[in-house]
């Protein structure tokens, strides 16, 4: 009765006015203990609980617990392992705790645009092949090889997309949706909204390979700026972070199926494979595809307000 209670509400506040996702974190139970408690459950599922998975998997694959002996898959698989409870943790988080839909964690109306998610894609992927593969072949040819491996690389698609889309959707349901949402709380201005969540995302990136390599330009321009700053940016204009999931799942499905760096975070059996990391190169190409991916999502796929999905009270109203 209560959840039921809830939804309605929900769907008569998002019908009186075009509520952004980020208000969504005042409904069902939000206050005093509620979203510290959340926190501790979602960083012990991850950490804990997904760390262990992850040790279990690299013992199940390469008979002991480091994963430095695995292979490319194998590797990925272990990497992965701790998504799956990490996306278990934020959905006991707001069902649970929060009493309400984990559809709000993206957006305020009553379901999700995936045609917003779709168009995230391809305006980040455009870019990202352009600028991020083509333009890196033509300044580095030499480091650029093709993986004649095919039957592993055909093997692995189906794996890469359906972890991918876990891990990279699980990050901005936590990133983007529950710590944007839970800041909100402390102060609604967007400029500290922006940062927070930028800061946060950051941190964990910290000691992945490329960000040693390339240093602070690297920590920067690649993890705070964007995608932190800038996809946050985009999910508080646009009201939803449904762009943002699309953009997040277009960058690293690139960068494992398309095109990998040898030595990075997550090594692949991508169909090319770059030999070096240049940082400033990298740098300068998300800077290009910023405004790229804007033009896209913005000018050629104009969002239509009157498409937008009717709020949970409107298709009630009509039962």
């Amino acid at each position: 009765m209560e959840m039921q209670n809830t939804e309605r509400t929900e769907g008569i506040t998002a019908e009186a006015k075009k509520v952004t996702y980020v208000e969504a974190a005042r409904w069902g139970k939000h206050r005093g203990w509620r979203y510290p408690l959340g926190l501790v459950i979602i960083l012990f599922a991850w950490l804990v609980v997904g760390s262990g998975a992850s040790v279990l998997v690299a013992f199940a694959l390469g008979g002991q617990a480091d994963p430095s002996v695995l292979g490319p898959v194998e590797y990925y698989l272990f990497v992965m392992a701790s998504f799956l409870f990490f996306l278990v943790g934020v959905l006991i988080a707001v069902s649970l705790v929060h009493r309400r839909h984990p559809r709000t964690l993206v957006t305020a109306w009553e379901r999700i645009d995936w045609h917003r998610v779709g168009h995230g894609f391809v305006a980040w992927f455009v870019p990202f092949c352009l600028i991020g593969g083509l333009g890196q072949y033509l300044f580095y040819p030499d480091t650029f090889s093709f993986n004649s491996d095919l039957t592993t690389f055909a093997l692995f698609v189906p794996i890469a997309l359906v972890l991918t889309a876990i891990q990279t959707t699980t990050e901005e349901l936590f990133f983007r949706g529950y710590i944007v949402q839970g800041a909100s709380l402390i102060w609604s201005n967007r400029v500290f909204l922006a940062i927070v969540p930028a800061v946060i995302f950051t941190v964990p990136h910290l000691l992945n390979p490329e960000a040693i390599a390339g240093g602070w330009l690297t920590i920067f321009v690649t993890y705070f700026l964007v995608p932190g700053l800038v996809w946050t940016v985009v999910s508080l204009v646009d009201g939803t972070t449904e762009l943002a999931i699309g953009v997040h799942f277009a960058n690293n499905i690139g960068g494992i199926l398309l095109i990998n760096i040898t030595g990075s975070a997550v090594t692949t059996p991508a169909l090319f494979t770059v030999s070096e990391y240049h940082a400033t190169y990298g740098a300068i190409s998300v800077l290009v595809a910023v405004p790229v991916f804007l033009a896209i999502a913005y000018k050629v796929f104009k969002r239509d307000e009157a498409s937008e999905p009717v709020s949970q009270s409107h298709r009630k109203g009509h039962r």
